[in-house]
């Protein structure tokens, strides 16, 4: 899979509204988020409201990023799957959360935004 360029205001158009729970985390900018930090997350919000509620993440990594060993000569194709993304836009749902009230909702979503490499906000359902 090729790398992309990010052109233009890089806004979610979709995706971007509070859907299934009540409570959610946004995105404020562009970026990729890994399937590690995705799962760092979920552990951490799940362990706060003690497994009450529901949590359902929004985003899937099916970006694959490759790389090649160290010190290896150029040519001989691309190197091999290391990882996956997910491509995020700002404005851009990442998970959300019902089930739980707002105060405990708010505190797990803000330790699940230390885990995540983009600038994030709390938003309630409209």
């Amino acid at each position: 899979m090729h790398k992309g360029k990010a052109r233009g205001l890089r806004l979610a158009t979709s995706g971007n509204m509070v859907s299934f729970g009540s409570f959610g985390l946004q995105s404020q900018e562009f970026g990729w988020i890994s399937s590690r930090q995705i799962e760092s997350a979920r552990r951490t919000m799940t362990r706060y409201i003690q497994r009450k509620g529901k949590i359902w993440i929004r985003i899937f990594p099916d970006k694959s990023v490759t790389t090649k060993p160290a010190e290896v000569p150029m040519g001989s194709g691309k190197g091999a799957v290391d990882h996956y993304v997910a491509i995020v836009k700002a404005g851009t749902i990442l998970f959300e959360m019902d089930g739980v009230e707002e105060k405990v909702a708010r505190e797990a979503l803000h330790l699940a935004a230390y885990k995540l490499s983009v600038g994030t906000r709390f938003v309630n359902k409209q």
